[in-house]
């Protein structure tokens, strides 16, 4: 016997991944519920490549009573109205947005780096889900705090604008297109234009001159690895549709090189090392996009700090950054609490 599960905000970006990743997995499901808004009530998408098609209910009378998991890519909004509502009904609430993140209560979990703080999650009946940038970020940097304690990271990132919403790749299209064939260029979602641009500016900015992405990345890597780690971080937006990349700057307490690193990232859970020192031995968002693995190249030393390394981190965002991640939180849940799939 499998689980009935709801995939809220089943027609955006996210949503559909999700649907995309029950299906390769072959998440042990008897029934899924493609669940939205209003305006996308009774439109059809499809689990995955399966050929299956699901027509969108609406959240507003949806009825959580009798299903067990709920995974949420509607924003935040959404979750911060519904998501108490499923979880009260008894169906697990696995919610990709930022507004349960930094509950206490609530457990923010990337299983390949703290599959154990899940076993909290009953106090609400909710799981939270990283931010994009965080979850690859944790991956790499969780073996080597095991191996070798981190004190400091250092990381500006290189944000794709699928992050920001299907409207965000639109305006790409748009503007690259706008640019190729002379017409005046728009910027409607981001302030500055993003076509063959980067913009230093990811989310809203905040009285101490960070912004809300950066916030974002500093408090729940340390909510998800080690309080004590200090964390800066600088977000950018740059010009591409899929992909997440991250220069990372790691101070540790104990000695360790870039050999012994890239030997520990071999064969760490959900890392893929691809680390050649020639032209091209190294992996972009274009390599990654439709991939499940957090890429590490570029492994160095630091020789600006004691124990100090520098690394290139690369992930596909909507995949490992959400709806990925959010899947393989379903799985462990299943594993350590659930326990209804054979």
């Amino acid at each position: 016997m499998g689980y009935r599960v709801a995939i809220i905000g089943a027609t955006g970006n996210v949503g559909r991944e999700m649907l995309a990743c029950l299906a390769e997995r072959e998440f042990p499901a008897d029934e899924i519920a493609a669940v939205a808004s209003s305006r996308s009530q009774g439109m059809e998408v499809e689990l995955g490549e399966t050929g299956k098609m699901l027509k969108c209910a609406n959240i507003e009378n949806f009825d959580f009573a009798g299903w067990d998991i709920a995974l949420f890519a509607a924003g935040s909004a959404m979750s911060e109205k519904y998501a108490p509502i499923a979880a009260k009904a008894g169906c697990t609430v696995i919610d990709n947005s930022s507004f349960f993140r930094m509950d206490p209560d609530v457990p923010l979990i990337v299983p390949e780096v703290n599959p154990e703080a899940i076993d909290g999650y009953a106090r609400r009946n909710i799981i939270a889900n990283p931010n994009c940038s965080t979850a690859q970020l944790v991956v790499a940097l969780k073996p080597l705090h095991d191996a070798a304690v981190i004190k400091r990271v250092v990381v500006a990132t290189y944000q794709s604008v699928s992050g920001a919403g299907k409207a965000a790749m639109d305006e790409l299209f748009e503007q690259s297109r706008d640019i190729f064939v002379g017409d005046q260029v728009e910027a409607k979602i981001f302030p500055r234009q993003i076509a063959f641009n980067v913009i230093p500016q990811a989310g809203d900015f905040l009285d101490d001159g960070s912004t809300t992405e950066e916030w974002k990345l500093v408090t729940e890597t340390k909510k998800i690895l080690d309080p004590k780690i200090k964390v800066t971080a600088t977000c950018v937006r740059v010009p591409v549709f899929v992909g997440h990349s991250e220069a990372v700057h790691i101070e540790f307490e104990k000695e360790i090189s870039a050999r012994e690193a890239q030997d520990i990232l071999r064969e760490s859970p959900g890392i893929m090392l691809v680390d050649k020192r020639e032209d091209g031995g190294y992996v972009t968002p274009v390599e990654c996009a439709g991939d499940s693995a957090t890429y590490v190249s570029r492994v160095r030393e630091d020789p600006t700090v004691d124990n100090g390394l520098a690394l290139w981190v690369v992930s596909d965002n909507l995949r490992k950054g959400a709806a990925l991640n959010a899947v393989q939180i379903a799985e462990l849940l299943g594993r350590r609490h659930l326990q209804k799939a054979a």
